[in-house]
């Protein structure tokens, strides 16, 4: 019995530094998705951020608007905070289905949507990583959102480097 309480001891003291590896972690790989991200998004000139492919596709500019929301909601809801609200430009152009997005706004909603998350996975507790949010029938622990998103993220970004190929520019070197 004793043994078990020494061991139970031990985990409770080393619990918050395993968290705080885990949130440093996370951080590291976020700073490294934000700097990927927004190059894939400078990469693509001005003029070609309504682009897309064909008619079912979101236009470039709409895809970082997208990480952008997504990741901002996703981060808020893992910290238990309010989502930042979007530029009135950026939210009248997101709920209109052909709304367009002029690259210098959609890069900065981008950027400072990595900026809120950063600061979220870095004040982030370990009950927050384990508490559940979200709607019924679609609730995660933060821990797995923070993971989904990012991995959202990517998904994405993977689409936005296919929008530029299919432009004859070569996307950023990858990361990680």
């Amino acid at each position: 019995m004793k043994k078990w309480m020494t061991v139970a001891a031990v985990l409770a003291i080393a619990a918050p530094v395993f968290g705080a590896d885990e949130r440093a972690m996370i951080a590291k790989h976020w700073q490294t998705s934000k700097e990927f991200t927004l190059a894939v998004a400078e990469a693509m000139p001005a003029d070609h951020y309504d682009f897309k492919p064909n008619a079912e596709e979101m236009g470039f500019g709409r895809v970082m608007v997208h990480i952008a929301m997504a990741n901002n909601n996703a981060c808020a809801l893992a910290g238990g905070i309010k989502a930042p609200t979007p530029p009135e430009k950026v939210a009248a152009a997101y709920k209109d289905p052909k709304g367009a997005f002029d690259k210098e706004t959609a890069v900065q909603f981008l950027r400072d949507s990595f900026d809120f998350c950063t600061k979220v996975v870095n004040d982030i507790t370990p009950e927050k990583l384990d508490a559940m949010s979200g709607p019924e029938g679609r609730q995660m622990s933060g821990r797995e959102r923070l993971w989904a998103y990012f991995t959202h993220t990517a998904h994405h970004r993977g689409q936005a480097e296919v929008y530029l190929r299919v432009n004859g520019i070569k996307p950023p070197d990858y990361r990680f």
